[in-house]
This record gives C-alpha cells, structure tokens and sequence, in this order.
C-alpha cells in the first residue's frame, strides 16, 4: 500500500497564493521516481477536475487552460514529495485538493489512471 497526505491548504483571499504538498509513504522501495504524480480539485456539486500533472523524473508537467500560468507543481523524490504552488487564486479555484499517483500510460487527466489517492485538505478563496 501507499500512502499520500496532502498539506497547506486554508483561507487565501482572491489574488494571494498558497502552496499545496504530498508526501507519500509506505510500500515505495525505490519506487516513486518511476511514477507519474497528478493533482485534482472537487468543488461542492461538481465532478472532480484534472489540476495538473507531474512526470516521474519531474521534467515533463502538464495543466489544463484553466490553471495554466498560474499553478505549478514540482517534486522532490529524495522527500518522496510532489507540491502544487498556486498563485493569482481566484473563488472559482475553491475545491478539496487531492494528490494521487499515476499507474502507467494514459491521459494524465484521466482521473481513472491514478490508483493512489490522498484524503484531500481544503482550499478556500474569498472574493
């Protein structure tokens, strides 16, 4: 089994800046480096969203046009650690935050892909 835990989520006003971590823990080994990791978002009412992605080495990253240039994530494999900076937030961004490791190939926003998932910690942007 793998664990991941989500921090850093809270009570930002519109404009400000939070930034999101996992760590994962667990039956790892060696092998977190090889596995992709996502983020996603659940507001109230609506379907769960694709945030953004992560490769294993850290390279290649991946988000949908709603958090392009202002969301970044990064990793630390020797910290078995993946974050998610989220700047210029909007109330729309208002959502459960999740982190989740991706199993193989696929879509990235697929949310299906992903086997692990933490328990999520709560963002809230005021207007």
């Amino acid at each position: 089994q793998v664990q991941l835990v989500e921090s850093g989520g809270g009570l930002v006003q519109a404009g400000g800046s939070l930034r999101l971590s996992c760590v994962a823990s667990g039956r790892l080994y060696s092998t977190y480096a090889m596995y992709s990791m996502g983020w996603f978002r659940q507001a109230p009412g609506k379907e769960r969203e694709f945030v953004g992605a992560i490769t294993g080495n850290g390279v290649g990253t991946v988000y949908p046009d709603s958090v392009l240039g202002r969301f970044t994530i990064s990793r630390d494999n020797a910290k078995r650690m993946v974050s998610l900076q989220m700047n210029s937030l909007k109330p729309e961004d208002t959502a459960v935050y999740y982190c989740a490791r991706k199993n193989g190939d696929g879509d990235s926003a697929d949310y299906t892909r992903y086997d692990f998932w933490g328990p999520g910690t709560q963002v809230t942007v005021s207007s």
